[in-house]
């Protein structure tokens, strides 16, 4: 059993910076692929990036790349999206997620086994 805290969301202005945190228990964390999504008012939750178990590959929506990172510190059993030059369509609730049979990354949901609560993410025009 994993569980996932994400931090790190706000309120900031289009073009501002945010860097979102996820927290995991357990010890076998290391062995996950890690995913960010995220679910805007009225919409389907939608993938934002995902990151295989070693760090070492990683893949982003076309709406984000370019302007995110998703890294993973495993000593630490955390994983970040920093996410650059935000606009007013970023807004929604984002999400992470850990997947225990995916041998490198997935961009879809139904392959993770284990969600957070999701932390808000609000940009102004």
């Amino acid at each position: 059993q994993v569980q996932l805290v994400e931090s790190g969301g706000g309120l900031v202005r289009a073009g501002g910076s945010l860097r979102l945190s996820c927290a995991a228990s357990g010890r076998t964390f290391s062995s996950y692929a890690m995913g960010w999504f995220r679910q805007a008012p009225g919409k389907e939750r939608e993938f934002v990036a995902a990151i295989n178990w070693t760090g070492g590959s990683t893949n982003y929506a076309g709406s984000v790349k370019g302007r995110s990172t998703i890294s993973r510190d495993n000593a630490k059993n955390t994983v970040y999206l920093q996410m650059n030059s935000l606009k007013p369509e970023d807004t929604a609730v984002y999400y992470c997620a850990a997947a225990r049979r995916v041998a490198g990354f997935s961009r879809q949901g139904n392959e993770y086994d284990y969600w957070g609560q999701g932390t808000q993410v609000t940009v102004s025009s």
